[in-house]
């Protein structure tokens, strides 16, 4: 089980200091901006670390977008977003476009392109769980369920928030619906391999596995 899976790199992003003097009054506005500061930094530290597991990502990931919301949805129930949304400018690379960065001044694009990379970090922890000699069951398993949430954050970024961004994608860029649609594809059809490599080793009949290839 140690011959497939996403090798793409990760996307690379400009630090973001959310710093904003003249419109951060209060104490309250001010250490917002600092847990998102300190809390983006985190979830991009976790890309790299390799003691990283599946429950430390989510959590990294939950405390950065909760906070990101901030900048997306309004608090009140006057206007559909946030006066917040264009205040910041991101900077992000592509899996397939070599380190020449996209950059977008817009948070639905930031929120995109962390989601992104949080997904492409399910895959590579999936990858790196069956490149492990002798891989149990259970993390088998483990593989498996990483590729679908791999496919689930892809499906949901496409249908949910991609339509959102005020500057669609360029062709080849990450942001694009097809590429997104790829890799929601890729990862579910791995995630299939999984379950077609455990049928194999426990010599299930013939039948069940021809099945399992076509669906």
């Amino acid at each position: 089980m140690t011959h497939w899976f996403h090798r793409n790199p990760l996307k690379a992003t400009a630090p973001v200091s959310f710093n904003y003097y003249g419109v951060v009054t209060g104490p309250s506005a001010s250490k917002i901006c600092n847990d998102l500061r300190s809390s983006r930094a985190r979830l991009l530290e976790l890309f790299t670390d390799l003691s990283c597991n599946p429950e430390m990502m989510k959590n990294a990931a939950d405390s950065y977008f909760s906070l990101l919301q901030g900048f997306i949805n309004s608090l009140d129930e006057s206007t559909q977003e946030s006066k917040l949304r264009y205040i910041q400018n991101f900077k992000w690379t592509d899996t397939l476009q070599g380190q020449v960065p996209s950059a977008q001044q817009d948070a639905v694009f930031e929120l995109i392109s962390m989601g992104f990379n949080v997904a492409l970090w399910y895959t590579k922890y999936a990858s790196r769980l069956a490149g492990k000699e002798n891989i149990t069951e259970d993390e088998a398993k483990e593989v498996h369920r990483s590729l679908k949430i791999a496919a689930g954050i892809f499906k949901h970024l496409k249908e949910s928030h991609l339509p959102k961004l005020i500057t669609p994608a360029e062709k080849g860029r990450d942001l694009e619906s097809r590429l997104i649609e790829a890799y929601v594809i890729q990862c579910q059809a791995e995630a299939q391999e999984v379950t077609i490599a455990r049928a194999i080793e426990l010599k299930h009949a013939p039948g069940l596995i021809a099945a399992l290839a076509y669906e």
